[in-house]
């Protein structure tokens, strides 16, 4: 029977992280992908679990081990049926009819918590019932719910990877929910006829277990774990909050790291995730046979936080010394990774490579998406998750108390683990900054050292020295300023940052003195530059110059502010309203300002007409009424996350909705996907070169309408201030191939499109 559940237990873990991983992004549809909207998901993910977990280990311990089975299977169905209609939930109704309301923050985050209770609650209730279901000695308790823990957790990690990599590219969001179905029908119908035939032996044996007392410790122990219960839970509650903080600083630096794609939180998650099932697995091995589990587990706890710390200052090191990782963080492109993919999948069907194998192997994508996250990220997680079962090894002292004990440990575990999502999500990056978060919790880690300790004065000199170990680990792990120039490829004289909860800004200059170009970093990834004058100038001046009065103008993002600059030339535009979601990056400018003497930069931050907003673009145009004459949303990579709520039809179609009569519409088109999606949804557009402009209604690029527009010598004036030759610009595109489409253009043979639920472009592995 034990072999048996490890393979459902795991098939289920893969089932609730491929529900997450979906869910997650249908639900940012509906309340934004800002880190406000995401930390709600993700506790609302959480607490569901957290009242699973105790409500199921109080059912086990009153029930039957067949009964525990039994109910098991029921709760692996009810998963199931709600993952099956589960987009239309979420999709349908909250998105579609409800995500115009302008609920409020506090209503969306009830919303959130409700629509997720009934999936994360059954998910909850799963390992304590059939860890309550696998123990029939209090001496197998820790093994089982160790190794139960660790397989389900390793099975998550497999559903964060397979829907990554597999399912979301090639059947988009719909489609993987039947996948995560099926699995959860799968583990019901194994398990519950499993259940029924239980010998009647079985059933004699757990009455008679359920009779007896079982404790493994001697019961003239004056300090028996028994009587210390709901410290130990607090204990573990605080190991969530440090885990969870570690793994929120982790996906920061990583991201930076990588240079962020739609492929790079699924792989990061999958490590972390595989990190702890493997320790817990090994970990159930040795706890059983562990003379001391308590100090091993506080030992365990303490290794974790300092390792961590310990290879991120290695991590910076490398970045500076190794070429190969130094010249890519020096890079303004992301990673290729259609293009690595490919090349991976090219090697692996060559069964006899040839000599020039070397050379054609994705070397920087093993090393960003493989070797580096699972050095950073593996090691302390192993040890977090190996500390799992010599936890229950210490508090699991009555077979009575089972499903009870591992409930309230992992409900504990949980609270401390949104706790840590808020408070590190929320407060410390914007307060302190990654780098200094992350000496915190390496300084929080510490401290589980006192437990390893406790009453035990022959090791208190090892524990002095690793103190003072830990101590000059913390005051030696890199500043602010050094730990974002190295990731940038660059020295700190070279740099201007800032950091939030939003995310991470860097300006890079040429040299110190920021007098020559300036490439502006955003997570990582390169945005644009200043001077303007490139794609981000063109959107913005090309709807500005072909309407004929744009009195209010909406820009999604704002990266160095060359767009919003060039949309605000008209003397006709009374507003310009710019909605970015990383906060950060306005800050940043502003202190460019301070020490550069561009006078463009410095007009966009002056100029009264421009209104910054911070927040998802999506969701603000969702939410608000208002409609303007000009929307568009800056250039932005349509393979970087979340890229496919911008380029969708369900977005154009919002876009279309939100313009006055006679209003634009302008796109970046870096693919036949996103310039087929557009022309599908408007009426009416033409495309230039690499551009898309739309409307509901006739309207018509007047090429000598727009260049008198562009000799006036106000808006000539505007545009002379930041360097911009405003008529070459416009020439250039007004020249070039065009396109246009009207009501007569047949939109039916338009199919290959990004949706919502398959953000075809986003996902896209095809062979390049």
């Amino acid at each position: 029977m034990f072999p048996l559940a490890l393979v459902v237990f795991c098939a289920s873990g893969f089932a609730a992280l491929l529900y997450q991983v979906i869910w997650q992004r249908m639900l940012a549809i509906f309340s934004g992908a800002d880190v406000y909207s995401a930390t709600v998901i993700v506790a609302a993910f959480m607490g569901g679990l957290g009242v699973g977990h105790l409500a199921g280990g109080h059912v086990a311990d009153r029930v039957s081990r067949r009964s525990s089975l039994l109910l098991f299977g029921a709760a692996e169905l009810a998963v199931g049926v709600f993952g099956l209609f589960s987009g239309s939930l979420y999709y349908g109704v909250l998105y579609e009819r409800l995500g115009a309301l302008d609920l409020g923050r506090e209503a969306i985050a009830l919303i959130l918590f409700a629509s997720l209770l009934w999936p994360t609650f059954f998910m909850g209730a799963s390992l304590p019932l059939l860890g309550r279901a696998l123990t029939d000695r209090i001496d197998r308790a820790a093994a089982a719910v160790g190794a139960l823990y660790g397989v389900n957790t390793l099975g998550a990690a497999a559903g964060a990877i397979v829907a990554t990599w597999v399912l979301l590219p090639a059947l988009g969001l719909g489609g993987s929910l039947q996948i995560g179905a099926a699995f959860n029908a799968a583990c019901a119908l194994v398990m519950v006829p499993a259940a029924l035939v239980r010998s009647d032996r079985s059933e004699r044996s757990d009455r008679s277990i359920r009779s007896e007392r079982n404790d493994l410790n001697d019961p003239n122990d004056p300090n028996d774990p028994n009587d210390w219960f709901w410290a130990w839970a607090v204990i573990y509650g605080c190991a969530g909050f440090v885990a969870l903080s570690y793994e929120i600083v982790w996906f920061r630096l990583l991201g930076v790291v990588v240079k962020s794609t739609a492929f790079t939180f699924g792989t990061l998650l999958t490590l972390y995730l595989a990190g702890i099932g493997l320790g817990a697995v090994a970990g159930s091995r040795w706890a059983p046979r562990a003379a001391q589990p308590a100090r091993t587990f506080f030992r365990l706890q303490a290794a974790a936080g300092l390792t961590a710390g310990l290879l991120l200052a290695l991590l910076v090191v490398a970045a500076d010394r190794a070429r190969a990782l130094h010249g890519y963080f020096a890079g303004y492109e992301p990673l290729d990774v259609r293009e690595s993919v490919f090349a991976l999948r090219t090697l692996a069907v060559n069964v006899l490579p040839g000599p020039d194998v070397a050379a054609d192997l994705p070397a920087n994508f093993l090393r960003l998406y493989v070797l580096v996250p699972l050095v950073l990220v593996v090691p302390p997680t192993f040890l977090m998750g190996c500390a799992f079962p010599y936890l229950q090894r210490v508090v699991q002292t009555d077979v009575r108390r089972v499903g009870r004990r591992v409930g309230a440990l992992l409900l504990a575990n949980i609270i401390g683990s949104m706790l840590g999502t808020v408070v590190t999500g929320w407060v410390l990056l914007g307060l302190l900054g990654t780098a200094a978060t992350l000496a915190l919790l390496t300084a929080l880690s510490s401290l589980f050292l006192i437990g390893a300790t406790a009453g035990a004065t022959n090791r208190r000199p090892v524990t002095v020295a690793t103190a003072a170990v830990a101590v000059l680990l913390v005051a030696g792990m890199p500043d602010a300023a050094r730990l974002w120039a190295r990731l940038h490829g660059t020295t700190a004289e070279r740099i201007i940052f800032a950091e939030d909860n939003s995310g991470v800004s860097v300006i890079k200059a040429d040299d110190e003195r920021f007098d020559g170009q300036k490439t502006v970093f955003v997570n990582g990834v390169g945005q644009s530059v200043i001077p303007y004058g490139d794609i981000h100038t063109a959107l913005g001046a090309l709807p500005a110059l072909v309407h004929a009065n744009p009195r209010e103008v909406a820009i999604i993002g704002l990266g160095s502010g060359d767009t919003v600059y060039a949309a605000a030339a008209r003397p006709e535009t009374t507003d310009v309203t710019c909605i970015e979601i990383v906060r950060a990056q306005l800050d940043t400018l502003h202190q460019l300002a301070r020490r550069d003497q561009y006078a463009g930069l410095r007009a966009l931050l002056a100029d009264p007409r421009v209104t910054h907003v911070a927040g998802d673009g999506r969701a603000f145009l969702l939410r608000h009424a208002r409609r303007f004459d000009i929307i568009e949303a800056d250039a932005l990579r349509p393979t970087s996350a979340y890229s496919g709520n911008l380029y969708s039809d369900a977005y154009f179609t919002l876009v279309k909705n939100r313009l006055k009569p006679n209003g634009l519409a302008a796109t970046w088109a870096p693919t036949q996907r996103v310039h087929d999606t557009f022309v599908r949804v408007f009426p009416y557009a033409i495309s230039m070169p690499g551009i898309l402009l739309g409307s509901s209604q006739p309207f018509e690029i007047d090429a000598a309408a727009v260049s008198a527009r562009a000799r006036d010598p106000r808006v000539r004036e505007h545009y002379q201030r930041a360097g911009i030759d405003i008529e070459a610009l416009v020439r250039q595109y007004l020249e070039g191939p065009s396109g246009r489409f009207g009501p007569e253009f047949d939109r039916t043979t338009l199919v290959d499109v990004n949706t919502d639920l398959f953000p075809r472009d986003e996902y896209d592995l095809s062979a390049p």
